[in-house]
């Protein structure tokens, strides 16, 4: 979409351009160039035999759509080129144009083209330059300049952002799941006489139902103390003559007794393998 039709044009550009004669002649919602950029007066009665001079003046009126996309001067002796067409003429009886020398403009729809003339200044012939406008040409005493710019908004460009420094520090990893409370006061242990190891297991079974926060680590045996079978709950200060017969007699295997004792050659498999099979002749019918 054009900057025109998204109503943010900085520099509305020229849709028209016109002679007039004077201001009382110059059309509704026309500008009329009266001085030129170097102080002289932009009326062209320099022509040989004209009984009345004229002014060049433009519209910057967008209600027909229409832009001016250049501006030419031609010769009686040159065709007009293609796509161009000659100002009007607003003039009063006594006033002409001089045919030896025309200007002409290049009218195009707004969506149509990409530049446009934005304004149109006048200098006296040989005197200055207007900066950053256009030549077009020099027609009876005075240089026509023009000055061309786009009609659509450049693409948007992403601005870069900054990253605070709180921002950084974010991590995307979840925070740890808060740990649940251990009792400060465990209960007190039943009465009666309990053996320091019992009294520590059932401690440590304490602290494992705290840790326990779900189903996943929680089991059936959760909460039952661990002892010892009286058979094998041995004091050091008692001794059990058949219980430490029993342990003396244990011996303790090697890697190699084991491999010796459950060695296997397969010797049974081997033989069968390589036993011929009989083979079986069928009599002829």
């Amino acid at each position: 979409m054009s900057l025109i039709e998204r109503g943010i044009v900085p520099i509305r550009p020229v849709t028209a351009v016109a002679w007039t004669s004077n201001s009382s002649t110059c059309p509704k919602d026309f500008k009329l160039i009266t001085l030129t950029e170097d102080g002289v007066t932009a009326h062209f009665t320099r022509i040989f035999g004209m009984r009345a001079g004229y002014y060049l003046c433009y519209s910057k009126q967008l209600s027909g759509r229409m832009v001016v996309s250049d501006i030419q001067i031609i010769s009686e002796k040159d065709a007009i080129p293609h796509g161009y067409c000659y100002i009007a003429e607003h003039l009063e009886s006594k006033a002409s144009v001089g045919k030896k020398k025309r200007l002409c403009v290049h009218v195009d729809p707004v969506g149509s083209v990409d530049t446009a003339v934005l304004d149109i200044k006048l200098t006296a012939k040989n005197k200055m330059m207007v900066q950053h406008y256009t030549y077009v040409g020099d027609i009876y005493g005075f240089m026509i300049w023009c000055k061309k710019g786009p009609l659509f908004s450049p693409m948007p460009q992403a601005k870069p952002r900054s990253v605070s420094l709180d921002l950084r520090k974010l991590s995307l990893e979840q925070p740890a799941a808060p740990q649940p409370l251990r009792p400060s006061n465990p209960p007190a242990l039943p009465p009666g006489k309990l053996s320091r190891r019992r009294s520590n297991l059932q401690n440590n079974t304490l602290d494992k139902a705290a840790d326990s926060s779900s189903l996943h680590g929680t089991t059936a045996i959760d909460g039952v103390p661990f002892t010892l079978h009286p058979k094998y709950d041995i004091q050091p200060t008692c001794t059990n003559p058949q219980l430490n017969s029993q342990l003396n007699n244990i011996r303790i295997k090697s890697l190699q007794d084991i491999e010796n004792e459950y060695s296997y050659t397969f010797a049974v498999e081997e033989s069968a393998a390589k036993r011929t099979r009989p083979s079986v002749s069928t009599a002829a019918s």
